[in-house]
C-alpha cells in the first residue's frame, strides 16, 4: 500500500507539470483508507496551480461520512449499486465553476440555451452534462436508497458497525494457515473488505466452490491490474461486508472457507514443480 500522504511518494508521481490527479478515498482491493485532506494539501503544493483533483469515492459514500466541502477537491464520483440503490447510476460531484466552464460532450434536448443556425449555446450545469431522457427510474431508485440509509441511523451508524465487522473479519482471516491478506495489518483503520490470496488455490477455482456453499465472493484483479502485478499476484479473492452482515455469518463464511481450501488443497494442490 503506497503511503499517499508521504512526501517520498507525492515527489515520484507528481510534479508542477501536473495537470490532473486522480486518487481513491478507499482502495476497494487494499481496504486503505487515505487521508484525502492532507493529500489534496500536499497536490495543490507540487502540482500545477491549476491542476484539477478528482476523488473516487465510490467505495468510500455507502460506508462513511464524506464532506464535500471539507474534502475540497474539484469532482467526487460515486456509485449507486454500491449503496443498496439500482444499477446503471451514480452521481458526479463538481466545483459549479468547473461544471459551467467544461463544454458538454453530448448534444440532445434539455442541455441547450439558445440553438441558431450558426452556433448554440449551453444550459448551466447539471443540465449541459444530461442530454437527452434522462435515467429516471434509477434516480428515483437511488434516493429510495439514501432515503433508506438515513432511516436506519445514517452513515456513522453504519461505518461504527462496519469497523467492528472489518476488524472481527480480519481476525478471524489471519486464523487461516496458508492465507495472506492483502493490505493493512489487523489492527490498522481499514474499510470492512478483505481481499486474499490462498496458496496453491487460484480465486477463481475457489469462488466457484463456495458459491456452489453459498457464500458470494468476487474473484479477479478487481479492476486493479497494476496493483495486482505490483503485489506480484494475477488474481485476489474478495469477501466484502456491509451494515446486512453479521458476525455469525462472518463465522460461517471461515468455517466454509476453511473446509473448501483443505478440499481443494487436498484435490489438486500445485508442487514445487506444477504449472498453476
Amino acid at each position: 500500500c503506497l503511503d499517499l500522504a508521504d512526501d517520498d511518494t507525492l515527489d515520484q508521481l507528481i510534479t508542477h507539470k501536473t495537470k490532473i490527479v486522480s486518487v481513491q478515498q478507499v482502495s476497494n482491493v487494499l481496504a486503505c483508507i487515505h487521508p484525502i485532506d492532507t493529500i489534496n494539501a500536499k497536490i495543490k503544493e507540487k502540482a500545477s496551480p491549476d491542476c484539477i483533483i478528482i476523488l473516487d469515492a465510490c467505495q468510500s459514500v455507502p460506508h462513511m461520512k464524506v464532506d464535500v466541502q471539507k474534502l475540497n477537491v474539484d469532482f467526487i464520483v460515486a456509485s449507486g449499486h454500491k449503496m443498496c440503490g439500482p444499477t446503471g447510476i451514480g452521481f458526479l460531484w463538481g466545483k459549479e465553476e468547473i461544471l459551467n466552464s467544461i463544454p458538454p460532450y453530448m448534444g440532445g434536448g434539455e442541455m441547450i440555451d439558445e440553438v441558431y443556425m450558426t452556433h448554440s449555446t449551453y444550459a448551466l450545469a447539471p443540465s449541459r452534462f444530461e442530454a437527452g431522457t434522462p435515467q429516471i427510474a434509477q434516480a428515483i431508485g437511488l434516493g429510495a436508497a439514501i432515503d433508506y440509509i438515513t432511516s436506519i441511523g445514517g452513515i456513522e451508524r453504519i461505518q461504527k458497525y462496519e469497523h467492528e465487522l472489518g476488524q472481527y473479519m480480519m481476525k478471524r482471516m489471519n486464523e487461516i494457515d496458508g492465507v495472506t491478506v492483502l493490505g493493512p495489518e489487523e489492527g490498522v483503520e481499514r474499510a470492512a473488505i478483505v481481499a486474499f490470496v490462498c496458496d496453491n488455490v487460484h480465486p477463481s477455482d475457489l469462488s466457484t466452490f463456495l458459491d456452489m456453499e453459498g457464500v458470494a465472493i468476487r474473484a479477479g484483479h478487481h479492476c486493479c491490474q497494476p496493483l495486482h502485478r505490483a503485489l506480484g499476484y494475477s488474481h485476489s479473492a474478495r469477501a466484502s461486508l456491509y451494515f446486512y452482515n453479521t458476525k455469525e455469518e462472518i463465522d460461517s463464511f471461515i468455517d466454509i472457507l476453511k473446509e473448501t481450501l483443505s478440499f481443494l488443497g487436498g484435490v489438486g494442490g500445485a508442487g514445487d514443480d506444477d504449472v498453476v
